[in-house]
């Protein structure tokens, strides 16, 4: 029998640090090319439009094993999928360093490597998110607390994401684009080795857990957000029309986060004629804000859902963060000022990220214990955009320009706040009570 510590152990608090580190570590080794993207197609000859087929092979891996990874979480506990997918993130960025120039490889030939190398870092991205926004953060967290932890595990990816730009940048400048990717890429190893040290599937499994704790865990918690996965997750999943209709808004959503995340950078670089460094400072700048986005809305849900129940409580930040990102987008296609536009846009991604905490707890609280899967679908909906968007971006700004661009995005966001109408997250809590 496991002696457990006395007293109110604080043990989640760790388990979410190390899951804001995770998501830091993943959305730097990921998002490193949009910046390298620049000196990689002056370096490889790459076009823009090829460029993107290279970005577009990550978000559709991504994408297409965002359902599967969640399953496999299910099945062999978030532990183990996240430590072996950080060493696949290290060796398969080591690997694009290792590229060689033009002239080594056929331009064929180096596209293809390329697409196959980021379709694998999107494969062994995939399950991160419905393991740890999803299953972690149901197992770890009480019901009525789940949103603020989702909020926080934001903090990670956008810092990540916010780093990218001002670090690889610099690394570009001083060593060149390959080794951007080879003094990064231990980042991943350091995380699987710390992750699989110290975290557990469910607080019940962690040693240093005491029973205190544990109690506020399960508090409130209906049987069906707690115990095992039953056999058939994905078909009760796929089943639920809220849980589709919150993957479509969420696919709707993630059309104007693809903007920042692939195109943020050059879009600086060529429509607001910003330098290298300085638009790796620049391009930070919507991320950092966007973190703050992310907590405002994990602290609104949780006060909401406590004050109004959950179907207000998620549907509120959920519709209002995505009016408010539509507003600032397309302001700041309409400015002069470079300056402004940064501003704009920064407040654009915070309100877009203000959405994130509805988004995942909204499928936590219609899912429970199939957690993984359900936001392994919800994730889906995001990244099939990433995949669109990442070629239809710069098809439309050969065609129509940078500012036709922006407003696509915000035409997007527009139909994913509306979609929030006919969601009713509450649903299955309504069953239980």
């Amino acid at each position: 029998m496991t002696t457990r510590p006395a007293g109110l152990t604080r043990v989640r608090w760790g388990v979410l640090s190390l899951i804001v580190a995770g998501g830091f570590v993943a959305y730097f080794l990921r998002s490193n090319m949009s910046v390298a993207g620049e000196a990689m197609m002056q370096d490889l000859s790459l076009s823009k439009t090829q460029l993107g087929i290279v970005l577009a092979a990550f978000a559709w891996s991504y994408a297409a094993f965002q359902f599967p990874g969640g399953v496999l979480c299910d099945r062999i506990g978030a532990r183990r999928i996240i430590a072996l997918c950080a060493i696949a993130w290290g060796l398969l960025n080591l690997l694009v360093g290792l590229m060689p120039s033009s002239g080594l490889l056929s331009l064929t030939a180096t596209i293809a490597a390329l697409v196959v190398l980021r379709a694998l870092m999107g494969a062994t991205q995939a399950p991160f998110f419905p393991a740890t926004s999803g299953a972690m953060l149901c197992s770890w967290f009480p019901v009525k607390g789940w949103a603020f932890p989702s909020g926080v595990a934001n903090v990670g990816l956008t810092f990540g994401a916010a780093a990218t730009p001002p670090i690889i940048a610099w690394l570009i400048q001083q060593y060149g684009w390959r080794a951007s990717y080879v003094i990064t890429a231990p980042l991943g190893f350091l995380l699987a080795a710390v992750w699989w040290w110290y975290v557990r599937d469910t607080p019940h499994e962690h040693a240093k857990v005491g029973q205190a704790e544990i109690d506020v865990v399960d508090e409130g918690r209906p049987a069906f957000a707690s115990g095992r996965v039953q056999p058939g997750a994905w078909k009760r999943v796929l089943r639920d029309r809220d849980v589709m209709l919150l993957t479509l808004s969420y696919l709707f959503s993630n059309f104007l986060y693809y903007f920042f995340f692939n195109w943020l950078y050059i879009y600086l670089v060529e429509n607001r004629g910003m330098k290298l460094l300085e638009s790796g400072f620049y391009a930070a700048a919507p991320w950092v804000v966007g973190a703050g986005g992310a907590l405002v809305g994990g602290v609104a849900c949780d006060r909401l859902v406590r004050r109004v129940g959950m179907r207000w409580g998620y549907r509120g930040p959920g519709m209002v963060g995505l009016v408010l990102a539509a507003v600032f987008m397309l302001a700041a296609a309409g400015v002069s000022s470079p300056i402004a536009a940064v501003v704009l846009l920064s407040l654009c991604l915070a309100s877009q990220q203000v959405t994130e905490p509805a988004f995942w707890t909204a499928t936590i609280a219609l899912s429970g214990r199939d957690a993984a899967t359900a936001t392994g679908i919800l994730n889906t909906g995001a990244n099939i955009a990433g995949g669109f968007g990442a070629l239809l971006v710069p098809l439309i700004v050969e065609r129509f320009g940078w500012a036709a661009a922006l407003g696509s995005a915000a035409f997007f966001s527009l139909m994913g706040a509306a979609l929030w109408l006919l969601i009713d997250p509450n649903r299955e809590m309504a069953k239980q009570s």
